[in-house]
């Protein structure tokens, strides 16, 4: 199982120097890849939680880091597509694999808050099915000489759309979602799956399952798919029968990590913004650099 980690994009830590230090400290360290997320907004209320009160452009972001790594690959699990044109998405992720050498992964989900797609002007009627030819589209654009397409919900007239992404096909495509048709969905059209920050991490191999069961329904090899799990970590004291996996200390932490890896997992990042006491807007960014740094140390391929 590789390992990645989710570099600072929700609340006070995420500043552009603990972006920085984040990205070459985990090159360093040798870490697989380095991912970011979406949200647009948050309720005044904060219902959603403190890690969706301030984040970043997942895109955006991975951009600049681009021209900050060398190595490392960048991700975003997810990144959605209700909110973009195909054609725009597909021209904003092919100029991030160009700047990366080719070193992009692209997480692609359909979206859950009813407030984002009203904010955005998207349409949460049948997802599942603009999904299917969104990414058709993406591959069109991405793939040929000459990009044509008229179908239900997307056109894109007779034209040449350069320049062409670095990595050949096209940059892996990895699917989100947790209904069964989701699921499918990832294993009949992309390149893999990519769990959510609420996934049971002790029982991921019956996701696993139903995209294994996508693929072979498309005729496709379920072997070739990857299998990535955000590890939402948080390191404190923690003990008994009701721990949650990837909470705890650092050493029941990495014992998890085996674990987790026995499901069929091919690759995990930790992701510490999910953890309110390092990207609340209201915590200290120093403190949760450092505690970042424990972490990185610790849990190092």
């Amino acid at each position: 199982m590789k390992i990645g980690f989710a570099v600072p994009v929700s609340g006070a830590w995420a500043t552009r120097e603990n972006l920085d230090h984040v990205a070459r400290r985990a090159e360093q360290l040798g870490y697989h890849s380095l991912w970011t997320f979406q949200r647009l907004l948050s309720p005044v209320d904060g219902s959603w939680g403190e890690q969706y009160r301030s984040v970043q452009d997942p895109v955006a972001t991975l951009a600049y880091l681009a021209g900050r790594t060398e190595r490392v690959r960048l991700g975003v699990a997810v990144v959605n597509l209700p909110f973009y044109a195909p054609i725009v998405l597909a021209k904003a992720l092919t100029t991030v694999d160009i700047l990366s050498g080719g070193r992009l992964d692209a997480g692609l989900g359909i979206g859950w808050a009813e407030e984002e797609f009203a904010a955005a002007g998207a349409d949460m009627n049948r997802r599942g099915k603009r999904a299917d030819e969104f990414v058709e589209v993406l591959k069109k654009v991405w793939t040929d000489d000459v990009v044509e397409h008229d179908g239900e919900f997307y056109y894109v007239p007779r034209s040449s759309v350069e320049p062409k992404p670095v990595q050949s096909p096209h940059p892996p495509i990895l699917l989100g979602g947790t209904a069964p048709a989701a699921l499918r969905r990832a294993g009949r059209i992309s390149d893999g799956w990519v769990s959510s920050s609420r996934a049971d991490l002790s029982a991921l191999d019956e996701s696993f399952d139903l995209v294994r069961a996508g693929a072979v329904e498309a005729g496709r090899d379920p072997d070739t798919l990857r299998f990535v799990c955000r590890g939402v970590v948080r390191v404190r004291p923690q003990d008994g029968p009701e721990r949650r996996p990837l909470t705890g200390e650092l050493d029941q932490i990495r014992a998890d990590l085996d674990r987790i890896a026995a499901q069929g997992v091919t690759e995990l990042f930790v992701d510490l913004n999910f953890d309110p006491e390092i990207s609340s807007p209201a915590a200290d960014p120093a403190e949760s650099l450092r505690r970042a740094d424990e972490v990185l140390d610790a849990l190092a391929p």
